[in-house]
C-alpha cells in the first residue's frame, strides 16, 4: 500500500473530527488519535516526506494561533475587565509550571531544564477549547454582568503568550550555553519590547499599504501571515545583534491593526479562522503521528500524576487570583475549570523539544517523554474540561438582566 499523503490525512482527520463531535467530544481529539493510529508507532502509513515537513507545518500553525490571538485581543476589553486579567494570565500558569518542574524530575527522571520545558508546554490553556464556549456565553448573555467570559478569554490569550515566550527561552538554553540563563533572563524584557515595537510598526505599515493599494481580504491575510512567519524566521539572526521575540511581534501586529482599523481587522481575522481549520487538522494529526506509543505507555501513570499535580497548583493559583473578586463560589469554580483544558498550544510546541534535541544530536528520550505527556494532557483535559465547563456554565452563570 502506498504511503498516505496530505489529501488522505485531511480526509481521515475530517472524518474523525465529525465523529468525535457527534459523540460530544472535541474534534481535535479525534484528529490526534488518527495521527497516532496512522503514524510511526501505529500502522506506519504516513509518507515520511510529510513527516519531515512537520516542523515547518507546526511553525505555520503556531503563527496562525498567535495572529488569531492578536486579532482577537481587544485592548478596550482588557481595560474593562481590569488588572485581574493580568493576574489570571500569569499566576496560575506560573504555579502549574513550577509544580511540574518540581515533580517531573523524580517522577519522569528528567533534568531540571527538561522538567521546566515540560512545565512550559503544559502550562498553557487551550484557546481552541475555551474561546468557542466563551463566545457562546457572550451571545447568550450569561455571566456578562461581571464580564466573566471576556475575562477568561483575555486571560487565556495572555496566558498563552507568556507560556510560549518562556518555552522559547528554555529551548534556547537547551541547545546553547546553560550557564547563560541570567543573561537570557535579563535580555527578555528588551526582547519582548523590541518584538512588540517591531510588530506594532509592521501593523501600522500594513494599514498604510492596505489603504493605498486596497488588496482584497484574501491577499491582506496572506501578506499578514507571510510577514509574521518571516519575523519568526528572522528571530535567531536578529538575536545575534539584540534580543528579539518574533512571537510577540506576530501578536502585536494583529493588536495594532485591530486597534487602529477594526474594519480591516475583522475580515482578516475571519480568513485566519478559515486557515486555522486546515492548520489545526494538520497540526493534531502530525503530532499524533510523532508520538512514541511505547514511551507514552511506560510513562502513563507518572505522566498522569504530573498532570494532576500541575492542574491542582494551577487551580489554587486561579482561586488566589479571584480571592477578593465579586464572583460567587460557583462562578469562581467555573473560571477554575474553564481555565484547565489543554490542546492547541500543547500540539504546537509539544514536539519541539524532541525535534530540537534530534537536530542538536542530543539524546531524544526526554523529548519523547515531553511529547508523550503533552499528548496525554490533550486526551485527558480537552474533553473533560470542555464538558465540565459547559455543564457548570449552565448551572452557575445566569443571563444578565436586560
Amino acid at each position: 500500500m502506498p504511503p498516505l499523503g496530505l489529501a488522505e490525512l485531511v480526509i481521515a482527520g475530517l472524518l474523525a473530527d465529525g465523529l468525535f463531535r457527534r459523540l460530544g467530544f472535541p474534534g481535535l481529539v479525534g484528529m490526534l488519535l488518527v495521527g497516532v493510529a496512522l503514524g510511526t508507532s501505529g500502522l506506519g502509513l504516513i509518507d515520511s516526506r510529510l513527516l519531515a515537513l512537520s516542523g515547518d507545518l507546526r511553525q505555520m500553525a503556531l503563527i496562525v494561533i498567535l495572529l488569531r490571538v492578536g486579532f482577537g485581543l481587544d485592548l478596550a476589553t482588557l481595560r474593562r475587565v481590569g488588572p485581574r486579567v493580568l493576574l489570571l494570565a500569569w499566576i496560575p500558569a506560573s504555579c502549574e509550571g513550577l509544580m511540574i518542574t518540581a515533580v517531573a524530575q523524580p517522577l519522569l527522571q528528567l533534568s531540571w531544564l527538561e522538567a521546566a520545558l515540560l512545565g512550559s508546554v503544559l502550562a498553557a490553556v487551550s484557546p481552541a477549547v475555551v474561546v468557542p464556549l466563551m463566545l457562546r456565553l457572550i451571545e447568550e448573555n450569561r455571566g456578562t454582568a461581571k464580564a466573566i467570559p471576556s475575562m477568561v478569554m483575555a486571560a487565556a490569550s495572555l496566558d498563552d503568550i507568556a507560556v510560549i515566550v518562556v518555552n522559547g527561552v528554555l529551548l534556547g538554553l537547551l541547545v546553547n550555553d546553560r550557564g547563560a540563563l541570567s543573561g537570557r533572563l535579563l535580555g527578555l524584557p528588551l526582547g519582548l519590547t523590541l518584538g512588540a515595537l517591531a510588530g506594532g510598526l509592521l501593523g501600522w505599515g500594513l494599514i498604510r499599504w492596505f489603504e493605498r493599494f486596497r488588496p482584497n481580504a484574501n491577499r491582506q491575510t496572506l501578506l499578514v501571515l507571510a510577514l509574521a512567519l518571516l519575523l519568526l524566521r528572522l528571530q535567531d539572526a536578529i538575536n545575534q545583534l539584540v534580543p528579539f521575540t518574533g512571537l510577540v511581534a506576530a501578536i502585536a501586529l494583529g493588536v495594532v491593526i485591530l486597534e487602529l482599523r477594526e474594519d480591516l481587522a475583522h475580515p482578516i481575522s475571519a480568513k485566519l479562522s478559515s486557515i486555522w481549520v486546515f492548520a489545526e487538522l494538520v497540526l493534531f494529526v502530525l503530532v499524533g503521528a510523532q508520538l512514541n506509543v511505547g514511551v507514552a505507555w511506560s510513562h502513563g501513570l507518572a505522566g498522569l500524576a504530573v498532570l494532576a499535580l500541575g492542574l491542582l497548583a494551577r487551580s489554587l493559583g486561579s482561586l488566589a487570583c479571584l480571592a477578593r473578586s465579586p464572583l460567587t463560589a460557583g462562578e469562581r469554580l467555573f473560571v477554575v475549570v474553564a481555565y484547565t483544558p489543554k490542546a492547541t498550544v500543547q500540539a504546537a510546541i509539544g514536539a519541539v523539544p524532541l525535534l530540537t534535541m534530534q537536530a542538536a544530536g542530543q539524546p531524544s528520550g526526554p523529548g519523547e517523554v515531553i511529547l508523550a505527556v503533552a499528548v496525554l494532557s490533550i486526551v485527558v483535559t480537552a474533553p473533560a474540561g470542555a464538558w465540565l465547563s459547559a455543564r457548570l456554565a449552565d448551572r452557575v452563570l445566569h443571563p444578565a438582566a436586560a
